[in-house]
């Protein structure tokens, strides 16, 4: 049921903007406090608005740079979205076919990667080896495509093409390199132009371009801006956002041609958002049977769907899909909710890696829009939408449970025990597991909490056909029993997380 405790929708525009009692601005202050973050940038539209842009903490945490609207961040994997629109553009131009085989474009590619169709590089279901992977890669020099390709053209494909889907930024530059030869431009001059410029987002760039907007070198005022007093250019400043390692080094940039197509992009959170809105319309691509094949699940030839393409992540409530990025220092996240009662779309920049802002945007978009909610306690649980069936979903977190050696107890099928009763269930398991080894320190802090080990994730399908996985928050639980800081707690709610999420994704 819905825990709201209103039961009349949201207005648009509403100063309402809590969820399950709580702020937008306090959601977000405590994950970043939890995940330590230092600066973030948050945008909302609720289309064709961009009704709320803000910044929280530190952009640049040893120059004391706050994290505002102008910030721009890396966008990560955001970037493969500006990779396909550009490939989809040249299909609406009638200068590219979809399903074309390489050899067409790239002569000079292995063999094997030859009959390789355009589409599945968009699809990631090339088997291409990702070159990233290989120990002669370095993510901070500079790369030419040749170079590149010299590093994986002799491997062996990873599966065979349309068997599997499988992330590789191989399929970006290969897309790139396409692009490239049909436009007779440079893949960044030709993203500039069809979109970029075109949009009129002027907090969008590629990384080489940074030093071209105008930010003050704060180090020799002592972290105090003074520019800004005499020059109109640096009232409000545009600025990149920093990250630094436990050293306090800053960390370097990536060069663009180092993960050109892949995560080569730099924005703000409202450019982002701008862009999307263009992407959700005909602004960018034209055709809706166009925009279908880059955001809509499609079936592999032995039937499985995959929800998934160019970075794009799709489920199945209220039409959500994201993609989700990191780089090092760094995280990128963009969801939309394509429903036509509430179009908003939420977008998370920020400098720390690794972060999955999946079940934060849940939040935000539910504090928008009461339609996009889960529908479940998001305060008492750990929640998730899934983008498979439940018995994947179970298979893939039985897989993970062996890869990290932790010990699976139980498993309780629900529909099964149902039907054996004469009744119905949609898919409903649980799963029971845990490490002594953890769980012992908490039963010896205090023993009644042996009540709610070991651990335990549910998997199951609503009556909408959505999926979900979710865990107890354990922070919440942990509170009842006077725990809540208890060092172990931390690492059983990220080890839950990482569970989950690595369960409910296609990849």
């Amino acid at each position: 049921m819905n825990t709201k405790e209103h039961t009349t929708m949201k207005m648009r525009g509403s100063a309402d903007i809590s969820y399950l009692q709580q702020t937008v601005d306090q959601l977000i202050w405590d994950f970043m406090q939890e995940h330590d973050i230092p600066g973030l940038t948050l945008a909302i539209v609720q289309a064709p608005y961009i009704p709320r842009v803000v910044g929280y903490g530190v952009s640049d945490s040893l120059q004391k740079r706050l994290a505002s609207p102008n910030t721009m961040w890396p966008a990560a994997q955001i970037s493969q979205a500006f990779a396909a629109v550009a490939v989809m553009q040249l299909y609406e131009d009638d200068k590219l076919d979809l399903n074309a085989p390489l050899e067409s474009y790239l002569p000079e590619l292995p063999e094997s990667w030859k009959k390789i169709t355009v589409l599945q590089l968009l699809r990631q279901t090339s088997g291409l080896p990702d070159y990233r992977k290989h120990p002669g890669f370095d993510l901070y020099r500079e790369w030419t495509y040749l170079e590149l390709l010299a590093l994986i053209q002799k491997q062996a494909l990873d599966f065979a093409p349309a068997t599997d889907v499988e992330a590789s930024a191989t399929n970006f530059l290969l897309l790139t390199e396409i692009i490239e030869r049909i436009s007779r431009k440079s893949y960044r001059e030709f993203v500039i132009e069809r979109q970029i410029a075109f949009l009129g987002l002027k907090h969008t760039c590629f990384m080489e371009d940074l030093n071209s907007f105008n930010h003050e070198d704060v180090t020799a005022s002592k972290n105090i801006h003074q520019k800004f007093k005499a020059d109109k250019l640096y009232i409000d400043p545009t600025e990149p956002a920093a990250s630094y390692d436990a050293n306090d080094i800053p960390l370097k940039r990536i060069p663009s041609s180092a993960v050109r197509g892949y995560a080569d992009i730099w924005a703000s959170a409202q450019d982002i958002s701008f862009w999307d809105i263009g992407l959700a319309g005909s602004v960018l691509i034209h055709k809706p049977e166009n925009r279908a094949l880059l955001y809509a699940p499609w079936q592999l030839p032995d039937g499985r769907e995959i929800p998934a393409v160019a970075g794009w992540h799709f489920y199945r409530h209220r039409g959500l899909m994201d993609i989700k990025g990191t780089l090092p220092g760094y995280s990128s996240f963009l969801s939309r909710f394509t429903d036509s009662e509430e179009l908003v779309c939420v977008t998370l920049l920020a400098n720390k890696e690794a972060i999955d802002f999946t079940n934060l945007a849940r939040k935000i978009a539910g504090a928008f829009g009461d339609l996009l909610s889960t529908n479940y306690d998001d305060n008492r649980l750990y929640l998730l939408e899934g983008q498979l069936p439940v018995q994947t979903m179970v298979e893939k977190l039985e897989t993970e449970l062996r890869k990290r050696e932790i010990p699976l107890f139980a498993k309780f099928d629900h529909a099964l025990n149902a039907k054996e009763a004469g009744l119905e269930l949609l898919p409903t398991t649980v799963l029971v597991f845990g490490s002594p080894k953890v769980g012992t320190g908490l039963m010896q802090a205090d023993p009644s909490i042996s009540l709610e080990l070991p651990l335990r994730i549910s998997i199951w399908e609503d009556q909408t056909g959505s999926t979900w996985l979710a865990f107890p928050n354990l922070k919440r639980l942990s509170a009842e029993y006077g725990l809540e800081n208890h060092p172990v707690i931390p690492k059983m709610q990220a080890l839950l997380e990482q569970l989950v999420s690595s369960a409910g994704n296609i990849y």
